[in-house]
């Protein structure tokens, strides 16, 4: 189809769905090829061109004084077809025509709209890019042609695949969808997608390929069979198909007769809106897809000029004339006609001659159908583009231009590749409000619309509008869905789920299976102590030093610290024991104050028995020091009192030991003089320097390296045993073996007393209460040392009150039996060893 003017537009279309061979016998010349299937989208589109060109050359802010002409080909959707279409605009060889009234000539073809596919595309531009003729396609999304290098005229107004790509993964990452299928065609526009599409989902982090497998060409039912069978198979319940309506429907008869259901289909824009596919056969297994579409516009009066369309208009009585042919073929085909002379056997067989005059209105619904108009506005884009940019060549200055010697371009003089200079700074806003510009690469600005596939109740099928998705200022893409509006065609009315694995909750960490894609794991739980708070968490996160994980592992809570309490039943326990020690040296030391004046309160020095009641009362009352929470002052001072309560109550036994030895001496022949050396001064005396040096020691210890309370966590790896540490060993040792060597000391000498001639010998009682005191204590070491936390100190609390009550029953036990339950032995006589006569 052509239509004279001062510059001419090429276009390429795909008015005929395929075409035939001829046979090639290589005997003669081979007959040409014939195109079959007339395609009225198609045709529709070329005739968009056409009112484009019509609405330009009305407009007299636009290239004023220039009339455009269109010469427009059928490719039928053929590679060689194209092609050759193609080289004929780009050579000047189509058929000729006057021009400017007296000089007949072909005139400039400046710029090609098409092609529709993108192996076309790439076919064409490899070789028009040589003659500088840009090609502004409307359909062809291979991301290969934004190679500036190797496609340097190419330009586009539909986003490359690699915005759709990307506008894909947008959506899964939307719903959760981790584990897809992946179907493509076998062609440049499948196999580029396919690379793009597997680099994009694995940098992304958002999912993995269940299968990827490629449509074939033409008729192979063992290959599609094949691939349906690894869809039944798979997990994945989410389909993306990059493919042509053709795949579709040979994938789609499959899917059909092996009742594939359960899908949820993804839709590239070669598919998104395809009317064939919308049939009550094959919606219950299609419904519910969601698609990428082409960014839809508004192109007021494009009907109009449509309903326009007339065979005396746009033909001539030619039918051997290819370029008006394109207009007959719609006519005969929408009408079911013949233009004269008809075919033989035509009107034989009842058929009806066209007369041009036909009712469009009722007979051309699906060209007359712009409710959708798709690639219609990427055309009317194209062809805008490349009015304005011959707009702006005509506009400029002499003296100001681009070119060598800052010069202009003329009409008379233009050339395609200047024409190209300025269609790459191209700007401006279509009446639809879209913004049409071109990259660096010869890419428009990217803007899909993303379509929803519904069944109707009644039957009817709608591809509905449900949300865009466009490349913002930061070139990140921007996602816009309308939830409420999807049709979901699931029981469940709800997004599928399509996982190879379910997340992993917090508590819980991903570990990836061996040879298996990245979104097939096991959840593993943490281990103690440690965290994941975030779905599908990599790695377990330590919980700090003061915190354990919670039973669930998904937050750290602070340790539960752990020390000898009071509320506790074993410090309960102790603190009882402890109170008791300490009631019953109070009842003894009134005892003993009551009878004071008694030969058994009297006998040894009883200031010593006083005294070492009130050292038994504080080493009773000192193990309370090591029950409660530990602080400061309590770590200072439980050791200390420990320390010197126990030197007191030891010392005093020493002293006893001491004199009884020395009275036994003294009452030998010339042993008087040793009871000088042991009188009260003395005892008391010895008493407190022994205790003194106890308290030096603590002092030193104190001072050079305090106890002090410390948090423990290496008993336990969930609690915190809070503590006393000792500051010293040094100090601690020291402290304990001064206790010691009194005790030892006071157990040889009172073992060596313990056969002297008495009635009561107080040295046997002072053997027995050491023999107690030392067994402890040596029992406590090894104890105490192998004892974490809070048990260390209820160690020393028992040996403490084991060790008190040893020396209080033996050394009082005794005394307080005769002086509450056998008081005739409570006399000197008795003492001394003195008969009693029994009654």
């Amino acid at each position: 189809m052509h239509k004279p003017g001062d510059v001419v537009l090429g276009g390429l279309f795909k008015v005929h769905y395929t075409s035939v061979f001829p046979e090639l016998s290589f005997t003669s010349e081979p007959n040409q090829l014939t195109c079959q299937g007339f395609d009225t989208a198609g045709f529709r589109h070329a005739m968009t061109m056409a009112f484009a060109i019509d609405e330009i050359n009305k407009n007299s802010h636009l290239l004023p004084n220039v009339t455009l002409g269109y010469s427009l080909y059928d490719n039928c959707a053929t590679h060689v077809i194209g092609f050759s279409a193609a080289l004929l605009l780009a050579s000047g060889q189509e058929e000729q025509f006057l021009l400017q009234e007296k000089c007949l000539g072909t005139p400039p073809v400046l710029g090609i709209v098409g092609d529709y596919m993108s192996t076309s595309s790439i076919a064409t531009s490899d070789v028009i890019g040589l003659f500088n003729l840009p090609i502004v396609s409307y359909y062809a999304t291979c991301s290969c042609l934004s190679d500036r290098r190797r496609f340097p005229t190419f330009f586009r107004t539909i986003p490359s695949d690699a915005f759709q790509v990307r506008a894909m993964i947008k959506i899964l990452k939307r719903f959760g969808w981790t584990w897809v299928g992946l179907l493509v065609s076998d062609n440049d526009y499948g196999l580029h997608v396919a690379r793009t599409f597997q680099s994009d989902l694995a940098q992304s982090g958002v999912g993995c390929l269940a299968y990827s497998e490629i449509l074939p060409w033409g008729e192979d039912p063992a290959e599609v069979k094949r691939i349906v069978e690894i869809m039944k198979k798979s997990t994945a319940r989410v389909v993306i198909v990059f493919a042509y309506q053709i795949h579709m429907i040979q994938l789609m008869e499959e899917v059909v007769r092996e009742n594939v259901t359960g899908l949820q289909w993804m839709a590239s824009e070669a598919w998104s809106a395809a009317a064939v596919l919308q049939t009550p056969r094959l919606m219950p297994y299609l419904s519910g897809t969601l698609g990428i579409a082409i960014r839809r516009g508004e192109i007021p009066g494009l009907r109009d000029f449509l309903l326009r369309i007339r065979s005396d208009i746009h033909i001539s009585s030619s039918r051997n004339n290819y370029g008006h042919s394109m207009v007959m073929q719609f006519w005969e085909y929408t009408f079911q006609c013949r233009f004269a002379p008809p075919p033989a056997g035509w009107m034989e067989a009842g058929g009806e001659l066209c007369t041009g005059q036909e009712d469009l209105e009722s007979g051309g619904a699906e060209l007359l159908d712009v409710s959708d108009l798709r690639p219609e506005y990427n055309i009317y884009k194209a062809v805008y583009a490349l009015a304005y940019a011959l707009d702006d060549l005509l506009q400029c200055k002499p003296g100001r231009g681009p070119f060598r010697g800052h010069s202009c371009a003329t009409l008379q003089t233009s050339e395609p590749w200047q024409l190209m200079h300025y269609l790459e700074k191209v700007n401006f806003t279509t009446s639809f409000g879209d913004q049409v510009s071109f990259d660096e690469n010869g890419d428009a600005v990217p803007i899909y619309d993303v379509m929803n596939w519904l069944w109707l109740p009644d039957g009817r099928t709608k591809v509905q509008n449900v949300g865009l998705v466009k490349k913002l200022a930061s070139k990140d893409e921007e996602l816009t869905l309308d939830d409420d509006k999807i049709f979901w065609n699931f029981d469940s009315k709800q997004s599928p789920l399509s996982v190879c694995s379910e997340s992993c909750p917090p508590g819980t960490r991903i570990a990836r299976r061996k040879g298996q894609p990245l979104c097939c794991f096991d959840c593993v739980p943490c281990s103690e102590g440690k965290i994941s708070n975030d779905t599908d968490s990599m790695e377990c996160t330590s919980c700090p030093e003061d915190f354990w994980s919670n039973a669930h592992r998904d937050d750290c809570v602070p340790k539960k610290t752990e020390f000898l309490s009071y509320h506790e039943p074993l410090g309960i326990c102790l603190t009882t024991t402890s109170l008791l020690g300490t009631f019953i040296c109070a009842v003894v030391l009134g005892i003993f104050t009551y009878h004071r004046s008694t030969p058994m309160v009297r006998a040894n020095n009883s200031e010593l028995s006083f005294l070492l009641l009130v050292s038994l009362k504080l080493c009773f009352l000192c193990s309370l020091l090591f029950i409660g929470r530990p602080r400061l002052w309590t770590c200072q001072l439980r050791h200390a009192a420990f320390g010197i309560s126990f030197v007191l109550c030891v010392s005093c036994i020493l002293v006893k030991t001491m004199v009884v030895l020395a009275v036994f001496k003294a009452s030998k022949p010339g042993g008087g003089t040793s009871l000088k050396w042991f009188g009260a001064v003395q005892q008391r005396g010895t008493v407190m320097v022994l205790t003194s040096i106890q308290a030096a020691i603590c002092t030193a210890w104190i001072v050079s390296a305090s106890p002090a309370p410390h948090k423990n966590t290496q008993y336990h790896n969930d609690k915190i045993a809070y503590e006393c540490v000792v500051g010293s060993t040094v100090g601690f040792a020291v402290l304990l073996g001064y206790i010691g060597l009194l005790a030892v000391l006071s157990f040889l000498l009172a073992f060596l007393a313990r056969n002297l001639p008495d009635n009561f010998n107080e040295a046997k009682l002072i053997t027995f209460s050491m023999l107690i005191f030392c067994a402890v204590w040596v029992a406590f070491v090894p104890a105490y040392v192998n004892s974490p936390g809070k048990y260390a100190d209820a160690v020393e609390v028992f040996a403490i009150l084991a060790s008190s009550f040893g020396l209080l029953l033996a050394l009082f036990g005794p005394k307080c039996y005769i002086i509450l339950l056998r008081p005739e032995r409570n006399t000197k006589k008795a003492i001394m060893g003195c008969s009693i006569t029994k009654t």
